[in-house]
C-alpha cells in the first residue's frame, strides 16, 4: 500500500512485520515466518530454502497462543495408569476438557481452604454412580454439600435395602416389560417389587416420631441416611447407599424439588392420614446460601461440581444471586465451575448455560472464569475418570461435615443480612 511505512499495519490489519512481507524479487530468508496474511510465494520460497540446505524441518513457537504442551502422546500399551491416560493421551476437544477438569478438581478445588459443592441430576444412582463414584468422593473429603435430584435418592435407596438393579438390553420390547413386571431406565432393568419394597421403607420409617414436623431437605435426608445405617448393618451390606454414606460423612444433601420424585410422594401420601412431615424450600434456600456465604466469610472459596444440569444446578448457582441480589449482602460469586454436560448452550435451558454467562447473574465470579471448565460429556463417562483421577492425585481432606455445622452457618448468614440492611 502506498505510503505505508515499515512495521505499518498492511493487509487487513496485520503487521507487515508479523508476516515476513519484503520487496518482491528478494531473496528469501530461511527464517521467514510464514503466516495465512503472508506473501504466499515468498513463504513458499523460504520453505523450499530450508529444505534444500537439509535445515530442521519445523517452526519456532513464537506466538503465546503456541505455548501449550506439544501434542505427544505415549502409544498405549495396556499398563497405564488413569492418570497417565488422562494426562498423556486425553489431548483435545472433549477428552482435551476431561483433562482440564481433572487438573481443574484436583489442583484448585480440593484445596484445603475450598468448600466444594456437587450437583446431580440424570438416572446416575441407578447406574451404581453413587456406589463407584459420590461415596468414595464423600468418604475422601472431596465433596462437602449436595444438591440431588429426588430420583437419585430414591433409587440409591434400593441398593441400601439390598434390592437389586439389572444390565438390559435397551431395545426389549417394553410390553413384554410389563408384562413380566419388569420395569427398565434405558438399559437399567429392576423388578417393580423394588418400588414397591422401597416406597414401603420410606412410608414406615416417616412415620416415625422425629419426621412429624417441618424441617430442610438436609435434615430428612439425614433422618433417612440414618435409617439405612441401620438397615446396612442389618442386612450386612457394605456402605452401598449415598444417603447412609451422606449421614456417616456429615454431609448434607438438598433437593431442590421436593415433591418430584417418589420420596416426595410418599410424603404427600402419608399426609392424607395425617402426617405432619413437611419439607420447607425456605430453609434450603437459605441453608445452602449460607453454606457459600460462611466459606467465603473464613478467608475460603467456594467451588461448585455439577453433573448434568437442571434444577439442582440452578439451585447450586443461585446461591450467589441469593446472598448478592435478594439479600443485599456483598459479594462476587463461586470461585471455581465445573460442569459435565451434554445440553447445548444456543437452544436457552439452564443445563447448557455456559459459566461465561452466569457471570452476568453474578452466580460465578468474573476474575474467576478462567478457572471453569465444562466438559461435554456423559457424566457416567466423566465422574467414574475425574474420580479415579482424583483419588491418585490427591490426599483424602479432612471432613468438614457441614451438617453439624448448619447453624453456625445460618448465624453468619443472619448477622450479614442484619448488617446490610440495617
Amino acid at each position: 500500500m502506498a505510503g505505508k511505512k515499515d512495521g505499518e499495519r498492511a493487509r487487513g490489519g496485520f503487521k507487515a512485520s508479523r508476516h515476513g512481507s519484503g520487496k518482491s524479487g528478494t531473496a528469501p530468508e530461511a527464517g521467514v515466518r510464514a503466516s495465512p496474511a503472508g506473501d504466499k510465494a515468498e513463504q513458499k520460497r523460504a520453505a523450499e530454502a530450508r529444505e534444500s540446505k537439509g535445515a530442521k524441518v519445523g517452526t519456532k513457537a513464537q506466538s503465546s497462543f503456541l505455548r501449550g504442551k506439544k501434542i505427544d502422546p505415549r502409544k498405549l500399551d495396556g499398563t497405564e495408569s488413569v492418570v497417565q491416560l488422562v494426562e498423556g493421551t486425553f489431548q483435545s476437544y472433549n477428552s482435551g476438557r476431561l483433562r482440564e477438569a481433572c487438573a481443574l478438581f484436583t489442583e484448585l478445588m480440593l484445596e484445603k481452604d475450598v468448600t466444594v459443592g456437587m450437583t446431580l441430576t440424570g438416572a446416575l444412582t441407578p447406574a451404581g454412580l453413587g456406589m463407584s463414584t459420590i461415596i468414595p468422593l464423600m468418604e475422601a473429603g472431596f465433596v462437602d454439600w449436595i444438591i440431588s435430584t429426588g430420583a437419585n435418592l430414591y433409587h440409591d435407596t434400593h441398593f441400601g435395602l439390598g434390592l437389586s438393579m439389572h444390565r438390559g438390553n435397551p431395545q426389549a420390547s417394553d410390553t413384554v416389560l410389563r408384562e413380566e413386571g419388569v420395569v427398565r431406565i434405558y438399559d437399567v432393568f429392576f423388578d417393580y417389587d423394588v418400588l414397591l419394597s422401597t416406597d414401603a421403607f420410606f412410608r414406615k420409617i416417616i412415620r416415625a416420631p422425629e419426621f412429624q414436623r417441618t424441617m430442610s431437605s438436609a435434615e430428612f435426608h439425614h433422618l433417612c441416611g440414618k435409617y439405612l445405617v441401620e438397615r446396612e448393618k442389618a442386612l450386612g451390606i457394605p456402605q452401598k447407599s449415598l444417603l447412609a454414606a451422606a449421614y456417616r460423612c456429615g454431609v448434607p444433601i438438598y433437593t431442590s424439588s421436593p415433591g418430584d420424585s417418589s420420596i416426595g410422594m410418599n410424603i404427600a401420601a402419608l399426609a392424607l392420614e395425617g402426617g405432619q412431615c413437611i419439607l420447607d424450600p425456605n430453609q434450603d434456600v437459605n441453608e445452602t446460601a449460607s453454606i457459600v456465604l460462611h466459606a467465603k466469610r473464613k478467608g475460603g472459596a467456594s467451588a461448585v461440581l455439577i453433573a448434568g444440569g437442571g434444577s439442582p444446578k440452578n439451585f447450586a448457582l443461585q446461591t450467589e444471586p441469593q446472598i448478592q441480589e435478594v439479600l443485599g449482602i456483598d459479594e462476587k460469586g463461586h470461585d471455581y465451575f465445573l460442569q459435565i454436560t451434554d445440553a447445548r448452550p444456543d437452544t436457552g435451558g439452564l443445563s447448557g448455560a455456559t459459566p461465561a454467562e452466569a457471570v452476568s447473574w453474578g452466580k460465578i465470579d468474573p476474575d474467576r472464569l478462567p478457572d471453569a471448565v465444562v466438559c461435554y460429556l456423559d457424566s457416567t463417562i466423566a465422574l467414574p475418570i475425574l474420580t479415579s483421577y482424583a483419588l491418585a492425585k490427591r490426599k483424602p481432606r479432612t471432613l468438614k461435615r457441614l451438617y453439624d455445622k448448619r447453624g453456625a452457618m445460618m448465624q453468619t448468614l443472619r448477622k450479614e443480612f442484619e448488617k446490610a440492611n440495617g
